[in-house]
Formats: C-alpha cells, sequence, structure tokens
C-alpha cells in the first residue's frame, strides 16, 4: 500500500473516533457526576449514583447486538456505510440526551427516555471501533499495521479529553445551574461534532482489500465457522475495556461522591492521563511493528493489574499528588501498550470476509462486560475503605485479558492478505495469495 490513502484512512479514523467517543464519553462523565440528582433524586445518594452508573452500562448490552447488525452490513455492503452510520446515529441520540425533561418534571419517564437514548448509543458505538480498525488496517502498509490502526484509538483518547475538558467549566458552575441547564451543554455540542464527522467520512475510499473480497452472503455464518475461536478469544482479552470504565467513570465517582475529592482536579486526571496516551498509543503500536502484537499487548494488561492497587488507594487517602502521578501511569501508559496493539492484535486474527463482523461481536461482548465493570465495582467500593475489593477484581480481569492475548498467533510478520487464512505466512508481499482463499 503505497501513497496517501494509509494517512487518510488513518486521520478519518482518528477524527470520527474521537467525535464518536467525546459523544459517548460525556455521558460516563455527566452519568458518575450529575445524573444520580437529575434522574434519581428519589433514591438514596448511594442508590442514585448506582442506578445512575447502571444506565451508563445499558448502553453496553446493545453493543453485541449491534455488531451482529453493523457487521454484517460492514462485511456485505463495505466499511464506508457503517462509519457514516454510526456517526449519525451517535450524535443524535447524544444531542437528545441534552434535551430531556428531569424526573422532577415527568417523573419515571424521565430516565426511562435516558435508557432509551443510551441503548441507541450503545448501537452506534458496536460498529465505530470495528469499521473505522478495518478501515485503516486494510489500507495500512503490510509492516506498519499496528501503527497505523493504532490511530482509531488515538482518536478515542482525544475524544475522552474533549469530553473531559468540557465538563471542566461545566463541574465549576454552581450546583444549581449545573443541574438545571449546565450539564446539557456538552450533549448539545454533538451538533457541530456530527457535522465535521460526516463531511470527513464521506470523502474516504472504500478499502482495496475488502473490494477486491468475495463477499460473503451471511458473513456471521462464515464467522463462527472459520473463526470461533478467535471470536472467543477476542471476547475475553476485550475485557480489559473495565480498566478504561474503572478509571473514567468508577473512580471519578468513588472520589468525588465517596471520598469527597473535589470534580475539578479529579477531571485534570483524566485529561492529563490521556494527553500522554496519545503520544504513548502510536509510540507502543510501532513498538509492536518490531516485536510483536502479544509482547506489548500482555505486558499493558499486567502493569495494569498492578498499578490499579496503589491509583486507588492513592484516591482513598485523598493524596491528589499521587492520584495524579499513579493515574498517568496506569491510563496514560501501562492502559496505552493495550490501545494502541489491540485493534491490530484483533483485527489480524481474521480475514477481510469477516473481519468487521469478528472485531465487533468478539470486541462488542467484552466490552459490555466492561460497560458494567463500573456498576459491579460501586456495589463492591461503596464504602470508603472497599478499593481493595475493587483492585482485585480489576486485576483478575487483567489477567485474563493477557492469558487470552497470549493462546493468539502472533501475526505481526504476516502478509495482509493472509490474515486469518490457513495458508502458512510467506516473507514477501509478492507471493501473497489472493485473500479470497479465507474460504
Amino acid at each position: 500500500m503505497t501513497g496517501s490513502m494509509p494517512r487518510k484512512a488513518a486521520l478519518a479514523a482518528w477524527i470520527g473516533s474521537a467525535l464518536e467517543y467525546y459523544d459517548f464519553f460525556i455521558y460516563g462523565t455527566a452519568a458518575a457526576l450529575v445524573f444520580n440528582k437529575v434522574f434519581f433524586p428519589a433514591s438514596s445518594p448511594a442508590t442514585g449514583t448506582l442506578l445512575a452508573l447502571a444506565t451508563f452500562g445499558v448502553g453496553y448490552l446493545a453493543r453485541p447486538v449491534g455488531a451482529f447488525i453493523l457487521g454484517h452490513v460492514g462485511d456485505r455492503f463495505g466499511r464506508k456505510r457503517v462509519l457514516v452510520f454510526t456517526l449519525l446515529l451517535m450524535g443524535a441520540a447524544t444531542f437528545a440526551v441534552g434535551c430531556l425533561p428531569t424526573y422532577g418534571a415527568v417523573g419515571v419517564l424521565a430516565p426511562i427516555l435516558l435508557v432509551v437514548l443510551r441503548l441507541l448509543q450503545g448501537l452506534s458505538a458496536a460498529g465505530e471501533q470495528a469499521g473505522a480498525n478495518s478501515m485503516s488496517l486494510e489500507h495500512a502498509p503490510e509492516r506498519r499495521r499496528a501503527y497505523f490502526t493504532s490511530f482509531t484509538l488515538s482518536g478515542t483518547q482525544a475524544g475522552q479529553i474533549l469530553a473531559t475538558a468540557i465538563f471542566l467549566p461545566v463541574a465549576a458552575l454552581p450546583q444549581d445551574q449545573l443541574l438545571t441547564w449546565g450539564w446539557r451543554v456538552p450533549f448539545w455540542c454533538s451538533a457541530a461534532v456530527v457535522v465535521v464527522g460526516f463531511v470527513i467520512r464521506r470523502k474516504l475510499d472504500e478499502t482495496p482489500v475488502f473490494e477486491r473480497t468475495e463477499v460473503a452472503k451471511l458473513p456471521v455464518a462464515v464467522l463462527f465457522r472459520d473463526h470461533w475461536a478467535d471470536v472467543l478469544r477476542v471476547v475475553v482479552a476485550a475485557t480489559i475495556a473495565s480498566v478504561s470504565t474503572i478509571f473514567t467513570v468508577f473512580a471519578l465517582s468513588y472520589a468525588v461522591n465517596t471520598i469527597g475529592l473535589a470534580r475539578t482536579p479529579m477531571l485534570w486526571v483524566g485529561v492529563l492521563a490521556n494527553i500522554v496516551a496519545l503520544a504513548a498509543i502510536p509510540l507502543l503500536a510501532g513498538l509492536a511493528d518490531r516485536v510483536g502484537r502479544k509482547p506489548v499487548f500482555i505486558t499493558g494488561c499486567l502493569l495494569c493489574g498492578v498499578l490499579i492497587f496503589p491509583y486507588l488507594w492513592s484516591i482513598s487517602i485523598g493524596s491528589y499528588a499521587l492520584l495524579f502521578v499513579l493515574g498517568i501511569a496506569l491510563f496514560g501508559v501501562a492502559y496505552s501498550g493495550v490501545n494502541g496493539v489491540w485493534p491490530a492484535l484483533y483485527g489480524e486474527m481474521f480475514t477481510a470476509r469477516v473481519r468487521l463482523s469478528g472485531m465487533a461481536i468478539g470486541t462488542q461482548v467484552g466490552f459490555a462486560v466492561a460497560g458494567f465493570a463500573p456498576s459491579v465495582v460501586a456495589a463492591i467500593g461503596s464504602a470508603k475503605q472497599d478499593w481493595l475489593g475493587v483492585a482485585i477484581f480489576t486485576a483478575v480481569v487483567c489477567v485474563l485479558a493477557a492469558a487470552a492475548a497470549a493462546t493468539a498467533r502472533e501475526t505481526f510478520r504476516v502478509p495482509t492478505a493472509q490474515l486469518g487464512s490457513r495458508v502458512p505466512a510467506v516473507s514477501s508481499p509478492s507471493t501473497v495469495v489472493a485473500s479470497t482463499v479465507d474460504g
């Protein structure tokens, strides 16, 4: 693959993912800081927080369903259609959240509508990363696939930065303004997000790899016939996303609502960690292009499992200095070893014929577990001294994800056209067989 198309595909994936996950993560921030008071005021503070975090997890219930639907569309009709659709759906649902009436205005209808819109967000997110990863991987040069696909995840980090940063001035508002109109502003801003993302993605070309592939009538049937073990492997490995949801949602809620730390410094931890991640993700992905996917991914998982203990402890004792350092080390560096590599690690397990379905279904089932991790650990860590149970839960997830990746085939030297096939790897792209051998 030569020319400017790999860069254009990576840029489109980066920008689209940044805009898409801006929408997705402003919901998580609002769920941690505001929704317990706006949509569940009749409950006790602890119960209201638990219910608000549960609505964040509900979006992940829709992800496996969306993965089957959008995976089929992407492998049958093309990656581009999926990417445009997911952006429009996410933007519309997010804008509508900002227009919702509160519990005080319409009663129980308010949280019901909130859950419906969260489900639509989940449907959208189900196809977003798998589509962007497939697009960038299939446009990437042979020896730099991890680097180019990592821009999708750099985009999600940028989206988290935008989501957190826009809440900094909002969170500083007086409580009455925050709970009436302030929390709505980040959701309304999604209108501009949708326009920019739509223009960028609409101009992107379909991948040559997909255009040369013999399309299956039922890609999911081919997927589970030929790649069921890889799908299972991705499901378990993808639960590592629990680190992200626990860091961005649970830890924020635990620090502010349980320990009583200030909102603004905790939001800045996320901003700074994600800024570091913007640099770390492509660097670590580049390393994976030289030494392999598995060493970098597994090391990242295990480091996350270790660092979660001192990070949550630093929150429990209220040490801002420690939690800033440890938060950046955990989420900015260690988790970047995971994020920089998984787009290539997972995507290279599958042939082009079923790649989007395989990535979407595998990741979204795993992400569904991660989505409810904040609710699960909120029940564990409802008191100030219960952080240890949360850390143990997270560490177990990290070890399981590392073990799943350890069973995968190392693919960093496999030519793109042979990815996922049973054909032995060759040393030169000139001897690559056609990608339609995938059966």
